[in-house]
């Protein structure tokens, strides 16, 4: 049976295009809603190849990059890491977009106190909504999540303090810890961290301390099959190991940066992991 593009699919992707997607992360959405490969590549190659005339130019001034950023001292190429209470391994590093994947940066003690904490308060997923500023479902995500305070108990506080001397970022600038558990079938399709300046409710967002900067995840447990955290644009799978992380950073809220990700649908088991998102400033 044929595949028809509808006007209507075909002005959706478009937008996307012009709010700064991938054509590798459009193309991805499409083959996982079941269209075939050959009339994604088609539809894409078309709709592309008018993109540099549809759209507005970048404007670089509108996006500057911070001074600085989180991050861990890889001038002397380390293969581990003192995080002050646990020697951190460094398995695998990118430098555009900036990535790097973490062993041994949790025990099997602490996701297990975090997975049995979070449990108890799970609930659908939300994602920050920036229309308004606040948060809403989103089709995209589907994981059960819940939110740690800052320091909540002794086991977030630990982890925070070693994740604020491994990053190089004041404890302070962290918002609380997200734990997400992947039921069969969930995942989150590619998106990115940061807010986009051009939404009507970031500037909401930004008061509580700035844009994002960069993002950690932590693999609390790792599911039988799939699951996996990728980079579109760069085409990068970290497998969820339990215990690992891969952490990312991003100068500007900008898909120059390359960040676009996603986990990818869980196919058995279930997948459980930690967030931890990095503020220019204070987060309060």
């Amino acid at each position: 049976m044929s595949q028809v593009v509808s006007a209507e699919l075909r002005a959706w992707m478009v937008e996307q295009l012009a709010a700064g997607h991938s054509v590798p992360a459009l193309r991805l959405s499409m083959q996982e809603a079941g269209w075939r490969s050959d009339v994604a590549d088609a539809v894409l190659a078309e709709i592309a190849g008018a993109a540099p005339t549809a759209l507005p130019a970048a404007t670089p001034a509108a996006t500057p990059a911070v001074a600085a950023l989180p991050g861990p001292d890889l001038a002397s190429s380390p293969l581990t890491i003192d995080a002050g209470d646990r020697e951190v391994a460094v398995l695998q590093t990118m430098a555009h977009p900036r990535v790097v994947v973490f062993g041994n940066l949790l025990s099997d003690a602490e996701c297990d106190a975090l997975i049995a904490a979070a449990r108890v308060r799970l609930a659908r997923s939300l994602t920050v909504e920036t229309q308004t500023g606040g948060e809403a479902v989103n089709v995209d995500r589907t994981s059960d999540g819940m939110f740690f305070e800052r320091g909540e108990n002794a086991v977030v506080a630990c982890i925070e303090q070693r994740i604020a001397r491994l990053l190089r970022w004041p404890l302070e600038f962290g918002e609380g810890l997200q734990v997400l558990r992947y039921a069969p079938g969930a995942q989150y399709r590619p998106h990115y961290d940061y807010f986009d300046p051009g939404e009507p409710g970031t500037p909401t967002i930004l008061r509580r301390g700035g844009q994002r900067v960069a993002t950690l995840v932590m693999y609390l447990q790792a599911p039988v099959q799939g699951g996996a955290t990728t980079f579109p644009d760069v085409g990068l799978e970290v497998a969820a190991q339990r215990g690992t992380a891969v952490f990312f950073s991003y100068d500007r809220p900008d898909p120059a940066t390359r960040t676009l990700h996603g986990g990818a649908p869980v196919l058995a088991g279930e997948k459980w992991v930690a967030t931890k998102w990095l503020r220019e400033r204070q987060f309060t």
